[in-house]
C-alpha cells in the first residue's frame, strides 16, 4: 500500500475503463497506446518518457487513483468483466493472492522472456509472482516497503525531545517505549497528537510479528482465517489499541483527504513509514513540511509494509508490447529510476546496490540517508503470507480501532468486535 498523489477524477476513470485497455491510434495507423493502472505513487513518470523516447511506436497513458482502497473495486470489476483494465496493472501484495487464484485472466510472462529475469529480483519477491505450481509468471516485482519512522523534528524540539535521527531511534527500541515517548510528547505539546491514527501501527506490527513468528497473519498458508487464534495478530491489535485507548492518535485513516490535509498542519508528530510513503508525505505536506520531517528506525527492529507486482491482463489488445513495458518498469534500471523519483525501495538486489539508491539522501527529509536506512531494513525483511481476503479483513480490523479512538466502541469490547467484523469480511 502506498501513498498517493493526485486523485484521478471518477468520471475520467469511468470513461477510460470503457476502453478495455490501450488501442492503436486513429484507424489503427498511429502508435500503440498502452494504459498502465496504478494507485498512489510508483515513480514512473520519467520512466514513461524514457520508454516512449526509445520506442517511438508506443504511447503510454497512466491511470492513477489515490489509494489502494479506491483502486481495489475498480480492478475487481475490470478483471471480473474482462473489460476495462489497462494493458499493465499493479497488483499490491494484499491483492496478489486474490488474482493468483484468477491467474487464467493474466498473461503468462514466461511467454515473453520472463524466465531470463529471475536474478533481477529478491528470491522471495520472484517466488510470490509465480503460480503455486511454478508454471505461470503472473507478476514482475516492483518495490518492497522496508519500514522506518517519519517524525517532525520541529515538534520534537518543541517537546524537548532529541531531534537527531540516531538519538531519536534510541528512544524507542520497542513499541512500548514508543508509546511512553509519545506520552511525554503529548504532555509537552498537547495540541498535537503523537500519531495520525492506529492503522499504520496495526499494519506495521502485524507484519513484524508474523515475520518473526509463523510467517502468516490473518490467514494461514491453507487460507484458513486465523485472525483470533494467531498470537501475532492479537499482539499487534493490542499494541495499536493502546494508542487509541490513550487518545494518542488523530483517529485518521491513512491516505484519506483529512490525512492529506493534516500533513500541512501540526496535527501529528510521527508516522510509521515504509519507504514508498515518503513520496506521499512530500506530495501532501509540500513546502510546509520541507526540512521539518526526518526518518529514524522503527520500533521492534526490521519490518516491511507493502510492495507490488506488474501484471498484464489477457484482455489487453497488445500483450506483447505490454509485457515489454512491464519488464522495463520493473527492471533494475527501472527500479532505480522509480526510487530516485518517489523513494520506492527496489526489490531488485542490483538496484538496491546502485549508488543512486544505496548512497541516496532525501533533501525533503532533512537529508536523511534513506538509501542506508531503508536498505538496512530491507536486508531484514521476512516475507509474510497473505490470504485472498487479506484486504477485507485488514480494513475491518482497522475500522474497529478507529471507532475506539472516536469513542464509538469501548476499548474492552474492541477485540470481540474486531473478531466479529473480521469474520463477516472474510465470508
Amino acid at each position: 500500500m502506498r501513498t498517493a498523489a493526485a486523485i484521478v477524477m471518477a468520471g475520467v476513470m469511468a470513461a477510460a475503463s470503457a476502453c478495455g485497455g490501450g488501442d492503436d491510434g486513429e484507424g489503427g495507423s498511429g502508435p500503440i497506446e498502452l494504459t498502465v493502472d496504478v494507485f498512489g505513487e510508483f515513480g514512473y513518470d520519467q520512466l514513461y518518457k524514457q520508454y516512449e523516447a526509445s520506442h517511438p511506436n508506443i504511447k503510454i497513458r497512466q491511470r492513477k487513483v489515490s489509494t489502494l482502497d479506491d483502486f481495489k473495486p475498480r480492478l475487481q470489476q475490470w478483471i471480473a468483466t474482462n473489460s476495462g483494465a489497462g494493458d499493465v496493472v499493479a497488483l499490491e501484495e494484499g491483492l496478489l493472492p486474490t488474482y493468483m487464484q484468477q491467474r487464467g485472466k493474466f498473461v503468462n510472462l514466461f511467454d515473453h522472456g520472463g524466465r531470463e529475469l529471475q536474478n533481477n529480483y529478491l528470491p522471495w519477491k520472484w517466488q510470490m509472482g509465480l503460480s503455486p505450481d511454478g508454471g505461470q509468471l503472473v507478476g514482475l516485482g516492483t518495490d518492497i516497503g522496508p519500514l522506518g519512522m517519519c517524525y517532525r523534528k520541529d515538534l520534537f524540539e518543541k517537546a524537548g525531545l532529541p531531534t537527531e535521527r540516531d538519538e531519536v531511534g534510541k528512544l524507542w527500541p520497542t513499541w512500548d517505549a514508543f508509546l511512553q515517548t509519545g506520552q511525554k510528547f503529548q504532555d509537552k505539546v498537547p495540541g498535537t497528537k503523537w500519531l495520525d491514527g492506529p492503522t499504520a501501527i496495526l499494519r506495521a506490527t502485524v507484519l513484524q510479528n508474523a515475520g518473526n513468528g509463523p510467517g502468516y497473519s490473518y490467514f494461514d498458508k491453507s487460507n484458513n482465517l486465523v485472525f483470533d487464534s494467531n498470537p501475532s495478530v492479537k499482539t499487534a491489535f493490542d499494541t495499536a489499541l493502546k494508542f487509541s485507548q490513550a487518545k494518542m492518535t488523530a483517529d485518521m485513516s491513512i491516505f484519506t483527504p483529512p490525512w492529506q490535509t493534516a500533513l500541512k498542519r501540526d496535527t501529528f508528530a510521527t508516522l510509521p513509514c515504509p519507504s514508498w510513503m515518503l513520496g506521499g508525505i512530500e506530495e501532501f505536506s509540500g513546502g510546509y513540511g520541507k526540512g521539518k520531517w526526518d526518518v529514524a528506525t522503527v520500533p521492534g527492529g526490521g519490518g516491511y509494509w507493502g510492495g507490488s507486482w506488474l501484471a498484464v491482463p489477457k484482455q489487453s489488445k497488445h500483450p506483447k508490447e505490454a509485457a515489454e513495458l512491464a519488464k522495463f518498469l520493473s527492471s533494475p534500471q527501472g527500479q532505480v529510476g522509480a526510487f530516485k523519483d518517489k523513494n520506492t525501495f527496489p526489490s531488485s538486489p542490483q538496484a538496491a546496490k546502485d549508488p543512486a539508491v544505496a548512497d541516496s539522501k532525501n533533501a525533503y527529509f532533512s537529508d536523511a540517508p534513506t538509501g542506508k536506512i531503508f536498505g538496512d531494513m530491507a536486508a531484514q525483511v521476512k516475507p509474510v503470507y497473505l490470504g485472498p481476503k487479506n484486504e477485507e479483513v485488514r480494513l475491518a480490523a482497522e475500522n474497529v480501532l478507529i471507532a475506539v479512538g472516536q469513542g464509538k466502541i469501548k476499548p474492552e469490547e474492541a477485540w470481540t468486535k474486531a473478531v466479529e467484523e473480521v469474520k463477516k469480511a472474510a465470508r
